[in-house]
């Protein structure tokens, strides 16, 4: 494993299928009645959030403390941030209070690939998402749950999506998740299709390992899993499509539409949804839809990233049991 996880496009086959190998073991912890792993006792954590979050931050603060590390909450409203201090000044705070990894979110893109090479602290980086640039660890728990879903719990197991068609649709040009999928999922051999309208298409999407559409029902027939992004109005200063009603219905998810996908196809949604504009209640509420199981592996997720960057490279379970041996 690398010592940072910035970038979604860092990881090779091997790293990504370790991530969801070892995950699928963290996911068997939850089922236990201690939720509780000895495996980073003794390690402090920094979770320094310059962007509002819920899902991710409390995804992170869960993962950590089911890893037994101590925890540090960092919110910029209500901080040094908040009278000028500089992200430079902040890692030097936290280095001389000796973390042993940040979890950065962060409105600019590339601040996270700044703190793990700039020689300002000594700990390992691990993104949340930055700017319209990556969100690493959504795009690996968007995997791992299409992993369990289109090839099996056991049997996905080493296993990559190789030959799996993936569509992604929405507001790719403002969307880290949108890049750190194609990233990741070309990695995993999958084949992936973008589905916006040209407005909200990237400059330079030619160079992406994906095929863009415009058309949504033409694509709906042969894809294995939908991922339907949010319209992200706060990243917007102009007017990239005329009406929400208009837009909703050429590139909405609705009942009718999800009636032309194929039997086994799911439909995904990275949260927060916005419903009756991408994706409608009918389709959020059905059982195709991931959204609530994304959250509950995105927790199996960080688990295994947080374990392979500070614990060590040995299988989980293995590893636990022998200190709860040692611990007796």
């Amino acid at each position: 494993m690398l010592r940072h996880l910035i970038s979604a496009a860092d990881l090779t086959r091997d790293d990504a299928v370790l991530i969801l190998d070892t995950a699928e073991e963290m996911a068997r912890v939850a089922d236990r009645p201690i939720k509780k792993l000895p495996t980073l006792r003794g390690r402090t954590v920094v979770n320094l959030f310059f962007e509002d979050s819920t899902r991710t931050r409390i995804s992170f603060e869960a993962a950590e403390k089911r890893l037994s590390a101590d925890v540090i909450n960092f919110t910029a409203k209500g901080s040094s941030v908040s009278k000028g201090e500089s992200l430079k000044d902040t890692a030097q705070t936290l280095e001389a209070m000796g973390v042993d990894a940040v979890v950065i979110r962060h409105g600019a893109s590339g601040a996270p690939y700044r703190l793990a090479n700039s020689g300002w602290i000594d700990a390992a980086v691990i993104n949340a998402g930055d700017g319209t640039h990556q969100h690493p660890t959504q795009a690996l728990l968007d995997a791992f749950t299409m992993r369990r879903r289109l090839v099996g719990r056991d049997t996905g197991l080493g296993q990559d999506l190789d030959g799996r068609r993936i569509t992604i649709v929405g507001d790719i040009l403002h969307s880290r998740v949108a890049r750190s999928n194609v990233d990741l999922l070309h990695t995993l051999g999958a084949e992936v299709t973008l589905v916006a309208p040209p407005t909200l298409v990237p400059v330079g999407v030619g160079n992406w390992p994906c095929e863009v559409s415009y058309d949504l029902d033409a694509v709906l027939p042969k894809s294995d899993a939908v991922m339907m992004l949010r319209v992200q109005r706060e990243r917007m200063n102009a007017a990239f499509f005329p009406t929400e009603r208009e837009y909703s219905r050429r590139y909405g998810l609705d009942g009718d539409r999800m009636a032309r996908m194929p039997e086994h196809a799911v439909v995904m949604h990275p949260g927060p949804m916005v419903r009756g504009m991408e994706i409608t209640a009918e389709v959020a509420d059905s059982e195709r839809c991931t959204v609530v199981e994304q959250v509950a592996n995105g927790v199996s997720i960080r688990m295994a990233v947080l374990y392979l960057l500070l614990g060590g490279n040995e299988p989980a379970v293995t590893h636990t049991r022998t200190e709860e041996k040692s611990e007796r």
